[in-house]
């Protein structure tokens, strides 16, 4: 078996520079219809919770830019769903009123659905991608970005293709889901496959791990739509087939 070898990648990271901002990233970046409801549910949830909120914390909470959540409760204001109140020391208090209570309960709805039809086919790509590793013989695959993907990846390995660890240049030196963390490949060794679950900057993250890699061993679930170029007509036919 044709194993990489952390030689081959002296310039690994700095082509996966995209992925270091991207892990710290403010939400807002992603965009989407999903992040957008993620948003105005924690805003709205925070200040169920706590009428004294400021738009700082809120900001820190939902890690996202203040100038975000000053202009996303302003909309919840115009749409009746907040009430604002001035209280003394220049300070505000916030209050859900009756339509943002009824609107939290189905953006909650909303969410969660989203979330468990992100869950089903997630698990279902990364284990259709993880089973063409164990018919490739690549038993030791790692995955490229820590976060909800790469933690559904880690659900999905099998006796014949093993996830052993993640890249991600912002959180080298932690463990995700129980597996090392590394910056870069060189810090690995025997790796024969990588999986793409970068959420923020997919496209850059396989671009920049097929200028290293060979690109049949970079792979990626297909919901994250990304530009690819089949190796060869084998490859084609099979990504073509999709999921058997």
């Amino acid at each position: 078996m044709n194993v990489v070898q952390p030689w081959q990648f002296t310039s690994f990271r700095e082509a996966l520079a995209p992925m270091t901002s991207s892990s710290n990233n403010n939400r807002s970046e992603r965009g989407g219809r999903s992040d957008e409801t993620e948003i105005v549910l924690g805003l709205l949830s925070a200040i169920e919770q706590n009428k004294n909120v400021t738009q700082r914390s809120l900001a820190g909470e939902l890690n996202i830019a203040l100038g975000l959540a000053n202009a996303y409760l302003k909309r919840l204001v115009r749409k009746g769903l907040v009430k604002v109140q001035q209280v003394p020391l220049n300070r505000y208090s916030y209050y859900l009123t009756p339509k943002g209570f009824t609107e939290k309960a189905r953006l909650t709805t909303e969410y969660l659905t989203v979330s468990l039809n992100f869950f089903r086919q997630a698990r279902r790509e990364c284990s259709d991608l993880l089973d063409r590793c164990a018919r490739h013989g690549w038993r030791r695959v790692a995955l490229a970005g820590a976060g909800e993907l790469a933690e559904i990846a880690t659900l999905c390995g099998n006796d014949r293709a093993e996830v052993v660890l993640v890249i991600d240049p912002g959180r080298a030196g932690e463990r995700f889901a129980g597996l090392p963390v590394v910056d870069r490949l060189e810090a690995a060794t025997d790796i024969d496959a990588v999986l793409v679950t970068e959420l923020n900057h997919p496209q850059a993250t396989y671009d920049a791990l097929t200028s290293v890699l060979p690109k049949e061993r970079v792979l990626a679930p297909g919901f994250l739509r990304l530009v690819t170029e089949p190796e060869d007509e084998s490859e084609a036919i099979e990504a073509a087939q999709g999921p058997r």
